[in-house]
């Protein structure tokens, strides 16, 4: 199935390629990068220049997973910065930003659907307008990796607000008896069990804190109502759950 991108345009006879340098015999006057996932080569910006909505605060969270990484750190706002491209990974000057809070439960989902409706309107006032003349990035950057397969496994070692932001981000897992549990959506509550220890439906947690497990997948089934789980594995009190690190 095409992109809802290339359906668009196919719709509108306007040509589609997966080859960044074919525009520049296109007679294309600007580029427009949203979410590319790769470096635009510097001979490619000398005759075509590029604009790119990037979702982060820039200079924060630079590079491939900037809503994942602004919410396992817990940061309090994020945003939408336009930029004009060059060959860095997101180091370019910033024509305009707009900023908002992230939610204590919003989903990394959530808030890059948000994200979207802020940006697409910033988009389109400043091609319509004008881009105008771009600011270079001020503050220490730091670096948005692409989140590793190993840090969506649940550490109930840490407090239950943090293990939630993991929970947040989506696939997020955890192991019951030698079998994976993936946990769909979470809530931290103020008391748990002991660290690495599940009773009825709340995970110990560090520093004496709980996460209340509300939706799961068992290992080979499908997504369900965590008390339907529990109905069926009759988890002990105490019974261990999940990795606790040193």
């Amino acid at each position: 199935m095409p992109s809802p991108v290339k359906a668009a345009a196919t719709a509108h006879g306007i040509a589609v390629t997966d080859r960044v340098a074919d525009v520049l015999d296109a007679g294309v006057e600007l580029g427009v990068v949203v979410a590319f996932g790769k470096l635009i080569k510097a001979h490619v910006l000398d005759v075509v220049p590029m604009v790119n909505l990037h979702f982060s605060l820039l200079p924060r969270w630079r590079g491939a997973a900037p809503v994942e990484r602004a919410v396992l750190a817990g940061d309090a706002e994020t945003g939408v910065c336009l930029m004009a491209l060059d060959p860095g990974l997101d180091t370019g000057p910033v024509y305009d930003c707009v900023r908002t809070p992230i939610g204590a439960d919003e989903s990394v989902d959530e808030l890059r659907q948000r994200l979207v409706e802020l940006g697409t309107p910033l988009l389109v006032e400043h091609l319509t307008r004008g881009l105008g003349t771009p600011t270079p990035q001020q503050g220490e950057p730091t670096y948005a990796t692409k989140i590793d397969p190993a840090e969506l496994e649940l550490d109930l070692s840490q407090p239950a607000d943090v293990v939630h932001r993991t929970v947040r981000l989506g696939r997020a897992w955890t192991t019951f008896r030698g079998t994976r549990l993936q946990v769909l959506a979470a809530r931290p509550v103020s008391e748990g069990p002991d660290v690495g220890t599940i009773d009825g439906l709340v995970l110990g947690c560090g520093g004496g804190t709980g996460l209340e497990l509300l939706m799961v997948k068992p290992e080979g089934k499908g997504a369900q109502d965590a008390k339907a789980w529990r109905n069926g594995a009759r988890p002990a009190p105490g019974e261990p759950i999940g990795r606790v690190s040193a």
